[in-house]
């Protein structure tokens, strides 16, 4: 981080710096970097991509900065937005600065313990519910409605991810290919379109310290688009999993046995946003397919020398698990 081209990007926004500016980084290696910001009255909070290893769909800045601004007067709740920086002639990278929300990010299962099991319950509730609130977002009337295409968006999204695949394989597997198959002849007639955020799960919230059933923020939206809102919740259900474990190299919390199981937060859903879970399974399978080939982008960007976190260069071994999760999938439906 070149501190003092960050410090001159914020003046120059309008942004007032009172006294030295200091940068932390809060996390990298999987995603986007995010970086805490603070001078002697203010805090930010700045996303950059990864410095390698980069993806056509992801780790999209302006995507994230868009879709905050969006849903900041809704009941989906954001930090405040500050300044984005489309064309990264600061820093080298397009970048977003957002206010600091203060609360707690649950990311391990070591920190999940501090809650007790009617605070997980609940806090699983709350994240469920927001993701409903999200769903009911009208994205027009937010100016959103140039955010995508949800037309098509199912058949698109099986074709991108058989391409990311292509892009980041470290080696063949037939189940790949397998799977892409069943999930072309396999896709429903019909599909609802709503914001979907496209990673949502515990770490990736800001919950209220006192009170964990409540959500302060959502981030992490460089995956946000219009599209079908069954993919975000199957996507949410899936990364419950013992194996995403390998694909975030560590005991995270959104697999710990105290959460409410899939098929429970799932039903949860349904009965708050009131949608049917039709065609369910093949959301599952979808889910796996997606969930296996980012474990197999994290490797390729740990060879690629972009590895910043523990078990980077394993997380592919979690792939043909999640290629044969969503066969079974699939497999039900018949």
């Amino acid at each position: 981080m070149d501190i003092a081209a960050l410090r001159k990007f914020l003046l120059n926004a309008g942004v007032d710096v009172d006294g030295e500016l200091r940068v932390e980084l809060i996390s990298g290696g999987r995603s986007n970097l995010t970086f805490k910001a603070y001078d002697d009255a203010s805090t930010w909070i700045v996303r950059r991509p990864p410095t390698s290893g980069l993806t056509p769909s992801a780790h999209d800045m302006a995507r994230e900065f868009k879709v905050t601004v969006g849903l900041q007067n809704t009941a989906v709740p954001v930090a405040k937005t500050v300044a984005f920086d489309a064309d990264g002639d600061a820093l080298g990278a397009p970048f977003t600065v957002v206010e600091f929300v203060d609360g707690s990010v649950i990311r391990d299962q070591d920190e999940l313990a501090r809650l007790s099991d009617e605070e997980v319950t609940a806090s699983a509730h709350g994240l469920v519910d927001v993701l409903a609130d999200l769903h009911g977002v009208d994205y027009q009337a937010v100016g959103l409605g140039d955010f995508g295409r949800p037309e098509g968006f199912l058949a698109r999204q099986v074709t991108l991810w058989a391409g990311q695949w292509e892009r980041v394989k470290t080696r063949d597997l037939a189940d790949v290919e397998t799977l892409h198959a069943a999930l072309s002849a396999a896709l429903p007639t019909s599909s609802a379109a709503s914001i979907v955020h496209g990673d949502f799960r515990i770490d990736n919230t800001i919950l209220d310290t006192k009170n964990p059933a409540v959500v302060r923020a959502v981030v992490d939206w460089e995956m946000s688009t219009l599209g079908d809102p069954l993919s975000d919740v199957a996507l949410m259900c899936v990364y419950r999993e013992p194996i995403f474990d390998l694909v975030l190299g560590m005991s995270a919390a959104w697999t710990s046995t105290r959460l409410p199981s899939a098929d429970d937060l799932a039903q949860h859903y349904a009965a708050t946003s009131g949608r049917d879970l039709a065609s369910w399974n093949f959301y599952l399978a979808l889910a796996n397919f997606k969930l296996g080939i980012i474990g197999e982008g994290i490797t390729h960007r740990a060879l690629l020398g972009s590895d910043s976190g523990s078990g980077a260069a394993r997380a592919a071994d979690a792939t043909p698990e999640f290629m044969s999760a969503g066969l079974r999938a699939l497999r039900r439906s018949r």
